[in-house]
């Protein structure tokens, strides 16, 4: 078994140290917009609308995640969710980007399956990326809910955003791993209401 030194112990201490003490500052803070999530989404599928999800990187990572939990199932079996991730078809990522340019790869998507009183689900740790606000503009032309899960000040998205769910840090490892968690957290409400 290999021995762990105090420099590498002591790293992963303030690491893991960084992400609790932001779990607890999000856990303490207003958590009203969460809640106000929860219940557009649940309310969209009770209506038979659907959810779609985007973001860049990391971020277009947890929409396929967040996507996979509900159109499979979270904790326990029920009836699938409508919800489709929008960085998931590369051949639509690509040629839209090459056509389009990338500013507009949600755009195009959200033209072609969204609905009025759709959410549009953006996801974004710098609330700056121009996919991103690009998207949910579209969507909000389109007459959907748009809600920006963000990180920082929530940028230009969580400005324009129905509903903005920030998580205020400035590190991007951190925002995403605070990110997973409350969309656990929505999955889970979302879930018990179906």
């Amino acid at each position: 078994m290999t021995r762990v030194d105090d420099g590498r112990r002591a790293s992963v201490d303030r690491i893991l140290g960084e992400t609790i003490d932001l779990l607890t500052q999000v856990r303490g803070g207003d958590l009203e917009p969460l809640s106000r999530a929860v219940d557009a989404i649940a309310e969209a599928f009770g209506s038979g609308q659907a959810l779609l999800a985007f973001g860049n990187g990391g971020s277009a990572a947890d929409a396929q995640h967040f996507v996979a939990e509900l159109v499979g199932r979270y904790q326990r079996e029920r009836r699938a969710a409508p919800a489709l991730a929008l960085t998931a078809d590369t051949s639509v990522l690509t040629a839209v980007a090459n056509d389009y340019g990338f500013e507009n790869v949600f755009v195009r998507q959200i033209e072609a399956f969204g609905a009025p009183g759709d959410i549009a689900f953006g996801i974004t740790t710098s609330g700056n990326s121009p996919s991103v606000v690009s998207g949910l503009k579209a969507a909000s032309a389109r007459g959907m809910i748009t809600v920006a899960l963000t990180g920082r000040d929530g940028g230009e998205a969580g400005q324009l955003a129905d509903i903005h769910v920030n998580v205020p840090h400035a590190m991007t490892a951190r925002v995403q791993e605070v990110h997973i968690t409350l969309l656990h957290v929505i999955c889970e409400l979302v879930e018990d209401g179906l």
